[in-house]
């Protein structure tokens, strides 16, 4: 099952992007409904990059476990083309609730000083696909929020 959730960031595409790839934002735009734990390796590192393999512990509402996951990290697109640029990093994830959990995280430029950030998923989890689909969407909407807030809230990035 496939789910694609955009927003507009008033900022440049490359300020989003930084952002796209710093791992200290992970749990601060999804908390508190979902925490990421890192188990292996113990940490993460500060920018997300081709060809990472991490596994966490997710947690629900900072209290509720629900499995582990595995984050594997690429850069599968990137275009600094000024007037044109877009940016992806993908998570071809999986865990113990879904089989498959393939995040493309794409920054692509509107204009100079705005920017479409995509959260496009796709979920495979058998029979708990639909309901895991359900709560990536509010996941993501929420994410996105607080992404926004974030970039408001740090002035220049």
């Amino acid at each position: 099952m496939r789910l694609r959730v955009s927003t507009v960031l008033d900022c440049a595409p490359e300020r989003a992007w930084i952002h796209t790839l710093r791992t200290d934002l992970l749990n601060r735009v999804t908390r508190p409904l979902l925490r990421f734990e890192p188990l292996d390796p113990a940490s993460l590192p500060a920018i997300w990059a081709d060809g990472g393999a991490f596994v966490v512990r997710l947690w629900a509402l900072d209290v509720v476990p629900v499995g582990t996951h595995r984050i594997e990290t690429s850069v599968e697109a990137l275009d600094s083309t000024p007037g044109g640029q877009v940016y992806c990093l993908r998570d071809d994830g999986r865990g113990t609730l879904a089989s498959r959990w393939d995040h493309r995280m794409i920054v692509e430029e509107v204009d100079g000083s705005r920017t479409r950030y995509t959260d496009d998923i796709r979920i495979e989890a058998g029979a708990l696909t639909p309901l895991l689909w359900l709560g990536a969407h509010v996941l993501y909407r929420y994410r996105q929020y607080r992404l926004r807030g974030v970039l408001t809230s740090e002035p220049g990035g």
